[in-house]
């Protein structure tokens, strides 16, 4: 039997991707989106003069190639979506690759027509990256369309179905439920909930469900929409609740009354806790609502620019809410905690607080990386121990010059050599000879306290100057 081709949507970030979707659907997701990007893999079903087509939504920001490729993966069909403004960007040509790689036949919508009607720029940017376009001396069907207002978009579906006849796409119904994991999230309420398309056979409620090391039981099944189903066939998107545990995105799935459960599944590895205290590392607990974010948000921190003694250091990445075991483990470790549309449970903001852990956590991808970024830079600065104000320049004393100050962040040592600052600038050194508090000798002065001493150096002080010790 005849089965709905599976169809995913690729391109560079900002060529109207989510819009095309949103036409077709009629929604407005694009608006919803955090940041103006797609951030997740979506997938839905339409219907187009009496037929289905199941949609996948791919990310087109540059932090989110597995995402992609997962998505051409799992699909029978691409549209290969090109703005007629931009042209072929970085994006664009990874999704070429991820195409030509998967061997995935796709068409061409080169959009935005309503901005730049002339499409023969981009259609010769294509042909230099290897796509032989139709009326171009090749056989890749390509349609000029607008996603904003409509104009060519049910060519471009037409296009779509009767690439989809070439492809003779078959299902058998009485087979096992197969297909592939497109994401897995935790549900708070409901436990383990795994996105999949279905690419043959007939998966039902109540059917066991097992991917790679992961089995389960079908509690409860859902369409793309919502609503609970009981069955569902080929090419429907659907989300699965019964998994025990979050299984691989990008993973297979079989689905049948008598599955067997595998017998050697392994117990996935527990957090690494790494209590070195390494120079110019920068450590951090990811957390994120879906493995396919998780995943793109690990990939881009790990590849990011870096100076040659810097380092950075994944303690724990995982799925779901932060929670104080978390900061423990922050603690433990001197880590930074990232989340990644999710957010932190009352109870770890309370410890995160007790213990001066710094949690971040966004929607956007951006934001996380510009902050990873921000502390990567602060390691390249001196750590401040101590910080005096100078109030009072009393005069010298056999060339020393005998000075007041207070101390307004961590402590003053007697005998250290602390910068001299002035006006945000570093102008000298100098020694402290002599620290006295209360007019008695100590060895070290701790914020808030005022105190005098005897400082050693060629720097005149003024008024005002601040003394940093490291």
């Amino acid at each position: 039997m005849r089965r709905p081709p599976i169809t995913v949507i690729m391109g560079s970030v900002d060529h109207g991707k989510t819009t095309l979707l949103d036409h077709i659907r009629e929604t407005n997701v694009a608006a919803k989106e955090a940041g103006g990007i797609t951030q997740s893999i979506g997938a839905y079903e339409i219907e187009h003069n009496g037929k289905k087509i199941t949609f996948i939504d791919t990310p087109g920001h540059e932090a989110f190639t597995k995402m992609r490729a997962r998505g051409a993966n799992a699909a029978d069909l691409a549209i290969l979506v090109v703005a007629a403004d931009d042209g072929v960007q970085p994006q664009t040509k990874e999704s070429i690759k991820i195409l030509k790689e998967t061997e995935t036949p796709f068409v061409v919508a080169i959009n935005k027509i309503d901005r730049v009607p002339d499409t023969t720029k981009v259609k010769n940017e294509l042909m230099r990256e290897g796509v032989l376009l139709e009326g171009y001396g090749g056989n890749i069907s390509n349609q000029a369309i607008s996603a904003k207002t409509g104009q060519g978009v049910d060519d471009l579906l037409d296009l779509i179905l009767l690439a989809s006849e070439m492809e003779h796409l078959d299902y058998d119904p009485k087979h096992l439920g197969k297909g592939f994991v497109l994401e897995s999230k935790l549900d708070s309420r409901r436990g383990v909930l795994v996105t999949v398309v279905i690419n043959d056979g007939t998966v039902k409620v109540g059917d066991f469900v097992k991917s790679g090391q992961t089995f389960g039981k079908i509690k409860i099944m859902e369409n793309f929409l919502g609503k609970p189903v009981k069955e569902s066939g080929p090419s429907s998107p659907v989300r699965i609740f019964g998994f025990e545990e979050l299984p691989k995105v990008g993973e297979e799935f079989l689905s049948g009354k008598n599955l067997e459960r595998e017998t050697s599944i392994e117990k996935k590895p527990t957090a690494k806790t790494i209590i070195s205290k390494t120079a110019g590392t920068v450590r951090l607990v990811l957390r994120a609502d879906v493995a396919g974010s998780l995943e793109a948000l690990s990939q881009i921190i790990q590849y990011l620019p870096k100076k040659e003694h810097q380092t950075i250091e994944i303690i724990d990445e995982n799925v779901g809410e932060i929670t104080d075991g978390d900061i423990k483990l922050a603690v433990a470790t001197e880590a930074l905690v990232i989340g990644f549309k999710t957010k932190a449970t009352k109870a770890a903001e309370a410890l995160a607080r007790a213990h001066g852990i710094k949690i971040v956590v966004s929607e956007i991808i951006y934001d996380l990386v510009r902050t990873v970024e921000e502390t990567l830079a602060t390691l390249e600065k001196k750590i401040v121990k101590g910080r005096l104000e100078i109030l009072a320049v009393f005069g010298k004393k056999a060339g020393d010059q005998i000075i007041g100050g207070k101390v307004t962040e961590g402590i003053i040592h007697n005998n250290s050599i602390p910068e001299v600052e002035r006006k945000e600038e570093v102008i000298g050194k100098g020694k402290i000879l002599n620290l006295q508090k209360n007019k008695k000798d100590v060895k070290a002065v701790e914020a808030g306290n005022e105190c005098g001493m005897l400082f050693q150096s060629e720097v005149e002080i003024r008024v005002g100057d601040i003394l940093l010790e490291h």
